[in-house]
Order: structure tokens, then sequence, then C-alpha cells
């Protein structure tokens, strides 16, 4: 039956399939590509968001029937120079950053500008209560549509800045494409003749799988292939580190997570694809799944992984002799701190789309943080040589670390290879929870101890890391944990163990802050408690212990240079000292975070500059965009070095050169990509000191590899020296609830070496406090019988605008020599002392001293809007 209504002023009639909701009518009908798919059906994230007859309705939920008969529109449908007005609005300001969720955003400030031609702040916030984004922490939206209100009462011209040289506030590259849904994610990728593809997931935690039947789903109309494990020419199992993860399990198996892949079905259409995998019938012998990590460790437990016993590592780190030293120690304090395990929830659900060249290649693209990873990955489980896979990343919508390992991008591959057609997956929000890994749970055991000054002594640590059912980076995980054990301090002896152990949960890996998160909250939690007893307050207790140059981290890595967290601490005295002098509860916390993976691991930074015949010029480097603005902050690197205008450079990530540099992870992107970036402008500017013009200079590459090898494995030296990382950020941050014990106000000093782009750098500190604030109040993704409770994004707990306090950030700058004209990594650090300093304002609000998080049981937590997932019932 017809269904018509009209869409940005033009009348529309389709034939929509029965039950079919108005966004896929929009998206998949109508060719719109604005309104994405972030939560169907939810509509708890704003992204779909349409007008109907002038009203703001989310479309992921709205059955297209409803439809009939309204006016519908969208982003497209506004004028050239509305749509020019909020794009600049919100680049100038910096609003976005993945950009995924900012077409909602930009649509929703429209509406409500057009209504309220001056909203407060408040108003502002309140407005937004409908949209998630995981990016921003909202800051800098906000002040877009205050900026977009103020433009249209002719206050204001906003303008965005074309200087890249560094410092400079640079536009986001592609920034006004991304405000107005005009660039494409991959899920918007369509090309003639694809397959539309759904995965067939475990339901169990742990089970035998006995037989896969998928003779009725392949007699349903329109289903093209379906493929299990006997389809797979190569290697089945994949992982970064260790080869432990099944891309489909076979019959006679066990799948070991809900997790776990059993059929991969194609279809001329996604709704016929997710019919027939619903026909797909697995039968299963059910078998008593690991879910406590100690019951893991057990003698006699099951192997939860045939690959590897369930210790998956253990990190050992000692300086001293710790048990003398606590005991000769004034104070002592001690206890477990234990952290949830926590969902990335970007709002770009994993999507990969792999086409068939006319040359015997298949062209994969892929939103992951290491494409050249996901290339040899997908490679071998075809059974090819490398060669045989271009891959090209599509800057994604969000990561945070939950894109480093493989998702669907061999599953897209297996399908193009066996039908030669183009193949796409898209994972529902559900599925997306339920396969990728999450950061990890942890129990943290600590003993420390200091003289009756307050100057530590000692510290004596456990820390035991659920990692899941696979290793994904586990191990690095509890290594990091480990090596930033003692956070931003001078501890003269240390005792120090850290284990991931394998169980039946959701894997567990990357996670903004990898591990250096869980750390700081129980060690910051220590100096808390170890400054009553000395009679000082946190400031002064902090001030007493933080590291400065020649003094040695917890790893035993002397610190050289660039050791900036005496600053932070500074900018923040004055502010911590008058709230407390005015009766306010406040918290305070230190962090320290690597920039740079290290560990003796073999790093690289690389970078080509092509000259292009329209006077452009292509700058292909091996690291992932993914909001934290890279592309532009490059592109601010080749600007310093050539002295040529921002807008001739096009950032490009793809195999035309062999360019694979491992993960974005680590703080390492800015760092290492930046000085390959530094080094081939160097070469292009001297070729342009010779007299050459970039006319001249057409068909010419510039290129440049940087290797960093000389870090230092765990309990390993290099010429008598440890050294664990290239670099580290610095961070104080102080926390300042109200008189209900709401969070009002967050401070945030950081040193990040040297200021690339301070709207970028600004922005990601406020994005990292939001996720910050969330991890210590409200966000949990618990589990029962391995199978997570909810998939709903309030329940998961991320905030909304309307929870955010005030955050002021200051940028300190303490150069290292290392970095690209003295930059470092800031993408990580941002919420290490956050969770921590709530803590400490949440103790002098009530006298509670909490160990866990989430802290649910805070006035601060229940002021929140979001959260209310009911508590987890089987261990961590």
């Amino acid at each position: 039956m017809a269904l018509r209504f009209t869409l940005n002023g033009e009348k529309r009639s389709v034939e929509p399939p029965r039950g079919a909701s108005l966004l896929e009518v929009l998206r998949d009908q109508c060719g719109i590509r604005s309104t994405k798919n972030g939560c169907r059906p939810q509509a708890q994230c704003g992204c779909c968001l349409v007008l109907v007859n002038g009203l703001p309705k989310t479309t992921c939920a709205t059955p297209a029937e409803t439809a009939a008969g309204k006016e519908i529109v969208t982003l497209e449908g506004l004028s050239a120079e509305e749509r020019e007005l909020l794009a600049r609005c919100f680049v100038a300001t910096t609003g976005l950053q993945c950009g995924f969720c900012t077409p909602g955003f930009a649509l929703r400030a429209k509406h409500l500008v057009d209504r309220n031609p001056s909203p407060t702040r408040a108003e502002i916030r309140k407005a937004l209560n409908g949209h998630l984004c995981r990016c921003t922490g909202y800051v800098k939206i906000v002040e877009a549509i205050d900026l977009l209100a103020r433009a249209r009462r002719g206050e204001i011209d906003p303008r965005c800045e074309e200087d890249g040289c560094v410092g400079r506030r640079l536009a986001r590259t592609g920034g006004a494409r991304d405000v107005l849904g005009d660039r494409a994610y991959v899920d918007d990728l369509v090309f003639p003749h694809m397959v539309h593809c759904v995965l067939v997931l475990s339901p169990h935690a742990r089970a035998r799988v006995r037989r896969i039947d998928v003779s009725r789903a392949v007699m349903l109309p329109n289903v093209v292939r379906i493929a299990t494990a006997a389809d797979v020419p190569g290697d089945r199992r994949y992982g970064l580190i260790l080869a432990d993860w099944p891309g489909l399990v076979a019959e006679g198996e066990e799948v070991r997570c809900v997790g776990d892949v059993l059929a991969i079905v194609a279809a001329e259409d996604e709704r016929s694809a997710w019919a027939a995998s619903r026909l797909v019938q697995v039968d299963y012998e059910l078998l008593d799944p690991v879910l406590d990590p100690d019951a893991a460790l057990a003698p006699g437990a099951p192997r939860v992984n045939p690959v590897h016993d369930n210790l998956l590592s253990r990190t050992v780190i000692r300086r001293g002799d710790a048990e003398s030293a606590l005991r000769r120690s004034a104070h002592v304090v001690q206890g477990t701190w234990s952290t949830q395990r926590v969902e990335h929830l970007y709002l770009e659900p994993e999507s990969a789309v792999a086409v068939p060249r006319d040359d015997g290649r298949l062209h994969l693209y892929s939103q992951g943080q290491g494409v050249f990873d996901d290339r040899r990955q997908v490679a071998r489980f075809l059974g090819v040589d490398e060669e045989d896979v271009f891959v090209e990343l599509v800057p994604n919508g969000g990561a945070f670390g939950g894109k480093e390992d493989l998702s669907v991008q061999a599953h897209a591959a297996l399908i193009a290879t066996l039908t030669g057609r183009p193949a796409k997956v898209t994972l529902s929000r559900e599925d997306s929870i339920r396969m990728h890994p999450k950061r990890h749970p942890i129990r943290l055991d600590y003993t420390v101890g200091c003289d009756s000054e307050g100057r530590l002594t000692a510290l004596r640590a456990r820390l035991t890391g659920d990692t899941g059912a696979y290793a994904s980076v586990g191990m690095k995980v509890l290594e990091r944990a480990a090596g930033h054990a003692c956070g931003p301090y001078r501890v003269p002896a240390v005792d120090i163990e850290s284990v991931a152990v394998y169980t039946n949960h959701p894997p567990s890996g990357a996670m903004r802050g990898f591990g250096v998160n869980q750390s700081a909250f129980a060690i910051e939690g220590c100096l808390d408690l170890l400054a009553e007893k000395v009679g000082i307050d946190g400031w002064e207790m902090r001030s007493r212990n933080v590291v400065e140059v020649g003094d040695p981290v917890t790893t035993g890595q002397v610190l050289e240079r660039s050791v900036g967290i005496r600053k932070t601490l500074e900018a923040v005295r004055n502010a911590y000292r008058e709230a407390k002098e005015a009766g306010r509860a406040v918290g305070i916390a230190c962090g320290i975070k690597n920039s740079g993976i290290g560990n003796g691991a073999a790093e690289w930074g690389k970078a080509r500059l092509v000259v292009e015949d329209d006077d452009t010029i292509s700058l292909y480097h091996g690291y992932t965009e993914m909001g934290q603005g890279l592309h532009t902050v490059l592109i601010q690197f080749a600007v310093e070095g050539t002295g040529l205008p921002a807008s001739m450079f096009r950032p490009r990530v793809d195999s035309t050169f062999a360019l694979g540099c491992g993960q974005t992870t680590g703080s390492r992107a800015t760092l290492f990509g930046g000085r390959a970036v530094q080094s081939a402008a160097a070469k292009l500017r001297a070729a342009l000191d010779e007299g050459r013009t970039i006319a001249d200079l057409t068909g010419r590459i510039f290129a440049a590899d940087v290797v960093i090898d000389d870090t230092t494995a765990p309990g390993e030296t290099r010429d008598g020296k440890i050294k664990t990382h290239t670099t580290y950020g610095y961070a104080t941050q102080v926390c300042i609830l109200d008189e209900t014990g709401r969070v009002d106000r967050v401070l945030a000093a950081h040193d990040v070496g040297r200021v690339v782009n301070p709207g970028l750098c600004e922005g990601q500190i406020e994005g990292s406090i939001h996720m910050g604030l969330g991890y210590a109040l409200t966000e949990e993704l618990p589990c029962e019988n391995g199978m997570p409770v909810t998939f709903k994004l309030r329940d998961l707990g991320p905030l909304r605008a309307v929870d955010m306090p005030e955050i002021e950030v200051i940028l300190v700058e303490e150069p290292e020599p290392e970095g690209p004209y003295g930059a470092k990594g800031v993408g990580e650090i941002g919420l290490v002392p956050t969770a921590p300093a709530v803590a400490g304002a949440l103790a002098a609000f009530d006298g509670v001293r909490r160990y866990e998080l989430p802290m649910r049981d805070s006035p601060a937590a229940r002021a929140m809007s979001v959260g209310r997932v009911r508590r987890r019932t089987d261990p961590k």
C-alpha cells in the first residue's frame, strides 16, 4: 500500500515493507543520509531526528504509516543559507567530534531557535535531553546553539579559523559536511547489487554447539547465502595479540560468550536477512559458564578458551622492599577498590562493507582503529595474501578503544568472497553491545604507607581483571594498570602483581584510559585516607608527593623531561582552597597516562605527502580519525612545516602505501603520526626552498617513516635504564559539589605538552570528563549468566546534557622534545582523575568513603537522569 507524504517540500509516494519504521523509509527508500541509526528502535540517542509537521520526532521507533499526509523536513531540506549558518556555528565552536550524532543536534538547534530566539543555556540543555553525545561532553554543542541564536538575532557573524599553524583553532577538516550529515559513514555506503548481512549470535555464555541447521532460513525469499564456519577458507581465529577469537564457531566447538557468531545470513535486503537469521536453528549442549576470575583460577576450573589457560597474563613490578617499608611507615591504609564493566556506547554501531574489485582484490571499507591490522586479520581469515585486500578507512562515529578488535570486517569480506557481490554488515545496538570488548572490571587490593609528614613510603597492590572470553588486549590493559599503580607520585618501594583472567563474560579490552582509570581510583583513594591520618588536605598531600624530573614512576622509569604535574596542581590550588573555605564539599585527584604503547614495542609514525595535479596535497598516514580531530592536527603539523595553507591538504588513510602503524591507541597518534608528518613536511619545504613551485612538484611523494623502538619491556632494562613509555601526560582535577551533593563544577588542569589546537584539545578533555563522571556515578554493564541485563542507552548510564556540571579546562604546556612541536597525546588522560575526584568530594559531603564504582548510592548519582539499571546478580 502506497504511503504518501511530503519530504523536504517534495511529494513522495513509497511502498514501505510491513512494520517498517520511518527511519527505514527515509534512509532506504528516499536516500536521506542525515538521519542516522544509532539505537533503533529505542529512540534514545536523537541521531534519527526529523521534523514532522514542524515538530521534532525520532524516527527509529516511529511506524512509517504514521507519516501519511504529513510534511517531513530533514537537514537536506533546509535552505542553503540556513544550512551554511548551522554548519558555521557548530564548526566555529568545535561543537562536534566524530559527527555521527551532530546532524540530530543541528536539526534540534534549528527547531529550538525557531521557537525561542533567545534561549538560556539551561533551556538549551533541557532541549537536548533526547540526544546523546559520547564525544563532546555537550559543552561546545551548547555553545554552538547559543552562537546560532545570537547569529540569528544579528548580534554576531560566526567565523571559522582558517589559519592552520600550530596553536591556532583551525576549523575541523570536513566539519561542515559532518554537521549537515553529508559525510558518509560505513552504513551510508551503497553499491550496486549489494547484499545485506545479519549475524546469528549465541544466546548462551557457554555451550557446546551440536548442530547448526540453516535449511529453513535458506529457503526464505531474498536470501542469497548463509555462511558458517565450514565456509571459511583460511584461519577462523584472529586477534590483535593472541589469535584466540573465532570469527565463526563450528559444530562440535564451544561458544564462550554471548557475542559468538554461529552464522552469517546474506540477503537482498536487511529485513529479509533479519527474518532469515531468526530461522537458523542451533542445537546446544548447555554448560555452566565461568563468571568469576577467582573461580576461573581455581584448580579444576573449566578452561574458558582452548588457546590459552585461564590465567591470560601476570605482570609483576617490584622495587625496593615494600613489606619492610610498610612496617616502618608512620601511617598505613589498606582497602579493596572495585570497578565495573562499562560499555563504550559509541553512537555509530559496527559496520563494514567489502566490495570485489575487477582486479581480483577485495576492497574493504573499515571503521576500525587500525585498518592495516584489519587487513592482516581479514586476509588470514580468507586465506589470501594481504596485498589481495585493499583497505580504506571510513572515519568512524566514535570508538574509544572499542573498535581496535576486528568486529564485522571478516564477515563482510567472507560473504563478498563467497557471492562475488558487495556485502555490508551493520550491527544492531544489541548485537554491538554483545560482541565488542568492554572496559575491564578490576578488583584492586591496595596497601599504602607514608611517613609522619605524608610522604609516601611504599605500596603493595594486587589487581585482578576479568578479561572475558577472548584475550583482545587484556594482558596489556592489566600491564598498564600495574605500570600506573602508583599514579603520578614518588613511591620508593613497590610490590605489584596484576593478572588478567579469562571468563565467559563478554570480552574486555581497550577503552579510553586502558586500565589507568581503575588504578587511579584506588591510589587516589589511598592518598585521601592518608591525608586524613596525617592531618593535611588533599591538595597538600599530593603536592608533597608528585613526581618531578629525576623521579621514578611506578615501573622505575626515571623521568627526564616534560613533567607538568606540579604545574597542573598549582593551576587548581586557589579554586580548591576557595571552595573549601566557602564550606563546599571538594575532591581532588591527579593523573598520569602514557603517550605511546611502549613496554618494549616498536612503534611507528608513517606519512606520505603526495602533490596532486589539482594543486592539493594528499596527506596519507596510518592512524584512524574517530572524532578526536587527528586529521586536523596532522594538517596543522603540515602547515607549520611547509608554510602552505591548510586548505591544500587532504588527509587519507588506505593501503595505497604501506603505512601500517598498528592501532590508534595509547594516546600516540598525535605523538608519532605528527612526528612523521613533521618530517615529511620538512622535506616538502626543502623542495620549495630550492625554488620549485607546487605545480613543479606534481606527482612527487615526500615520505617519512619514524620508528620508536627504545622502550623496555616489564622487568627489562636497556643500557641499565628503564624506559617504559616515550612520554606521559599529567592532570589534576577538582570536583565541587553543591549543597545537595550534586556535582556542580569540575576544574581540569592538563599538561598537554604543546597545545596544537585549543578547541580540539578542550573538547577532548570535556568529553573525557563527561565519560569520567558517568564512570564515577552511573555507567555500568551488569550481566546475568554472562548476558548483559539491558541494552537501553539510558539504563547504561552515559550522562545527558542536563546532567553535566560546569567544566573549566586549563591547558598547561610542558613541551615534549620527542613530540611534534612539543605535543603529546591527550585523548585518554581526561577521565583518569575524574572518578577519584568525585569520590573525594562525596566523602567530604557525607563522610562516606566509597570503594566501588559506579557510586550509585551517592547523592551525586541520584541527581542524574540516567543509570537506573538494576544491579548485577552475578560476579563482575
